[in-house]
């Protein structure tokens, strides 16, 4: 007795070790979490600019899959176990953070459009909305993935061929009009292309520049992300990853060996609507006549200009192709966003080369998380000097003068300059041929809403075995009715009991389901992510089995587990079923609460912004000290010391709360203020230390209840031991002659 007492007190030290441990690590990251949004929204970056992931919190499970999938670090983050948007402006729309969400809890999308003039109106097949059979695909769109692109080029595709192939049953086409013009010969226009030749369209593609469109443009062995992405006629492109002239070699490949009529050197001018519904596409070259049109155009366009004297020298450039070219060089880069950086970057690596980089503003808003550490790396090295808060005065041949914010001058000396101001969407020439950016022609989008758990299949196929064995214990409740030492007389022992053949079989359903239930974890992992189906009909499926196999092993027990190995991996089950449970449902329930917290202390702080704001021309002093003291109300109902020091916080929270706002009235009217806006003051102070309060206590139930997850872990490997056991011992039996 006296060990098992030591035994359990041991264990009982450091099951809670442990958990005071990992408490204090995921405050830490938590901490750091809400520390990086709050930069994130001073840099401005909270925002997408694009595309961005919409998180539904009702679904979220807080597993963290969509944060390690994410190839742009800081997007999304972790805060009180559930992922929510930190960069927002980061977003490229990669889409990887939804294809690993288990639970279908992200969705990409484009951001807020209602005010959005620079994005065209399109129906959802990508038809503009005055000018039917008139397509629009890839970047022109708003979306930039090049994964995207293809999906466009190839829907496209269908949708005209669908078109096409009715219109031929009642009339054939004149030999003199095409089916198609592919306007583009990027992602989005191969892709088309490509789609119309598996439908047998007659078509022709044209492209101003080189095949590849944009992506031809990007400097020499630029890595682009493509992900695994079905291009018709060429299968699956299988990597993450491709160098610049990798991807466009294979583009050259696929469309010279499935001979694609792609015209290069033709720039898109214009076209006309004849009165027959046909368009008619003008080029540099010529005209054609066809039936539908595929504007694959990109957005860049043409290059921003600086709009300074000297701009037209010839050391001026608005892209940088190959950075080895350029060595002993004095090179000026101007820009601030990811493609200045790796321009910068690149041109300081070879050399010889002195680099310095403008930026009109005090701080880099836009960057790559990989691209501000390079960056940063290379200024502390001093391979790149940084003239923030300046701009471009003038350009002479040998150099460049620069103004900055407080009006100070400085002259360079400058043999090359590389100017990445953005470039102008081919916005008018869209116009020009009917394509609508006006917002109010937009359909409005579809309101944000909760999906619910999105387990319906799941609990639909758990009910129906639910159900089944039900009606199987009920028609031989007789039987199962009995004790155990009277059902060997029962004449249904013979082929109910555990050993009997239908007893086995249930028992290895019981083991089947077990192996599929384990074999989600294997799913997860990033190299086994080519496996048929996405992650959420895996973990449909994990809990389908999960429940399967309790039922198939609670019948094969014969609904009288016992004292055994196979009774306690029976009941490891039931137990897995329970916390599994409560990680699905409640793991989002109580985040989403303390979410909900944070969202609220977010419109507290708007609030008094706007109020202290008012304050800040009359009276600065009083409008900071305002602010710190909320902020400090803030802070001390969010992080007061540990766990128990929280809830004793909780019953001072009152007398503290009196206090401050005593403080901030007898402050407040000493600086004039009216009742009104006293009695604002005090109800925003009222409302921070209230919803911090409330944020912190839901965070420690999340922490509490986190610790069932643990538990969920490791009785399952304790349930899987039991189970290896169990079956090792049953065929060990069996080989013996038991029955």
């Amino acid at each position: 007795m006296s060990w098992s007492i030591l035994a359990a007190l041991t264990l009982a030290l450091c099951v809670a070790v442990l958990t005071l441990w990992k408490r204090r690590v995921d405050r830490a990251e938590l901490d750091r979490e809400l520390g990086e949004r709050e930069k994130a929204k001073a840099q401005n970056t909270h925002r997408a600019r694009l595309q961005y992931p919409q998180v539904d919190l009702s679904q979220c499970i807080g597993c963290g899959s969509c944060v390690s999938a994410c190839p742009e670090d800081g997007v999304l983050g972790l805060v009180h176990g559930q992922a929510v948007v930190l960069h927002g402006a980061r977003c490229v729309g990669h889409g990887r953070c939804a294809d690993a969400c288990p639970v279908g809890a992200i969705a990409i999308t484009l951001g807020d459009l209602r005010e959005r003039r620079d994005i065209p109106v399109l129906t959802e097949k990508l038809e503009a909305t005055r000018v039917p059979n008139l397509f629009l695909a890839g970047e022109v769109t708003g979306y930039a993935l090049i994964r995207t692109a293809v999906s466009h080029g190839t829907s496209v595709a269908d949708e005209i061929g669908r078109r096409v192939a009715r219109a031929r049953r009642t009339e054939p086409a004149p030999s003199d009009v095409l089916d198609l013009v592919v306007v583009g010969a990027g992602p989005a226009g191969l892709a088309c292309s490509l789609q119309a030749k598996v439908r047998g369209l007659r078509f022709v593609t044209l492209e101003q520049s080189d095949l590849g469109g944009t992506v031809s443009k990007y400097p020499r062995r630029k890595l682009v992300m493509t992900q695994p992405v079905e291009l018709p006629l060429a299968g699956t492109l299988g990597r993450s990853t491709y160098q610049k002239e990798e991807l466009v070699e294979l583009w050259t490949r696929v469309a010279r060996e499935q001979q694609l009529p792609i015209q290069t050197g033709e720039a898109f001018q214009g076209l006309a609507l004849f009165e027959d519904g046909t368009f008619q596409v003008r080029s540099t070259s010529g005209a054609w006549h066809a039936r539908h049109v595929c504007l694959a155009l990109g957005r860049r366009g043409t290059p921003n200009k600086l709009g300074v004297p000297g701009e037209e020298l010839a050391k001026v450039a608005y892209n940088l192709l190959d950075a080895h070219s350029y060595t002993d060089r004095r090179i000026l880069v101007v820009g601030g966003g990811d493609s200045a950086i790796e321009a910068a970057l690149g041109l300081a690596e070879q050399p010889g080369n002195v680099v310095t980089l403008s930026y009109r503003q005090g701080v880099f808003t836009r960057l790559k998380t990989r691209n501000e550490a390079r960056l940063l790396e290379a200024v502390q090295r001093k391979r790149i000097e940084l003239a923030l808060k300046s701009r471009v005065e003038r350009i002479e041949p040998a150099t460049a003068t620069l103004v900055f914010d407080d009006g100070a001058r400085r002259v360079l000396d400058n043999d090359e300059m590389f100017v990445f101001a953005g470039g102008q969407a081919p916005q008018a020439l869209l116009e020009q041929v009917g394509v609508s950016f006006d917002p109010a022609e937009r359909a409005p989008g579809l309101p944000i809403q909760e999906q619910g758990t999105g387990l319906f299949r799941a609990l639909l196929i758990a009910l129906f075995l639910t159900l089944m064995t039900v009606s199987w214990t009920f028609v031989f409740r007789g039987y199962y009715g009995l004790d155990a030492h009277e059902r060997p007389f029962a004449r249904e022992h013979a082929w109910l009991k555990p050993t009997s053949f239908i007893g086995l079989m249930l028992g290895v359903a019981a083991t089947v389901c077990v192996l599929g239930n384990l074999s989600y974890l294997a799913r997860r992992w990033p190299r086994f992510d080519r496996i048929p189906g996405s992650l959420q009909q895996w973990m449909t499926a994990h809990v389908a089995t999960g429940i399967g196999a309790l039922l198939f092993a609670l019948v094969h027990a014969a609904m009288a587990p016992r004292h055994t190995v196979g009774g306690h991996a029976l009941w490891a089950m039931a137990f897995l079923v329970v916390t599994g449970a409560i990680g699905r449902y409640f793991y989002a329930f109580v985040p989403r609460a303390a979410n909900g917290r944070e969202l609220a202390l977010d419109e507290v702080k708007t609030e008094l912004t706007q109020l202290s704001g008012e304050w800040d021309r009359q009276r600065p002093e009083f409008a900071q000290r305002v602010r710190e003291e909320i902020q400090r109300l803030i802070a001390e109902g969010r992080w007061q010391g540990s766990f128990a020091a929280r809830w004793i916080a909780l019953l001072r929270s009152q007398r503290r709360l009196s206090a401050s706002l005593v403080r901030l009235r007898v402050a407040g009217a000493r600086e004039g203020l009216a009742s009104e806006q006293l009695d604002a003051l005090v109800a925003i102070a009222r409302r921070a230390q209230r919803t911090a309060l409330m944020a912190a206590h839901y965070e420690d139930l999340r922490g509490l209840m986190s610790s069932w997850r643990w538990f969920h872990r490791w009785v399952a490997l304790a349930m899987v031991l039991l189970v290896a056991l169990h079956v090792l011992t049953a065929l060990r039996y069996a080989s013996f002659g038991g029955s």
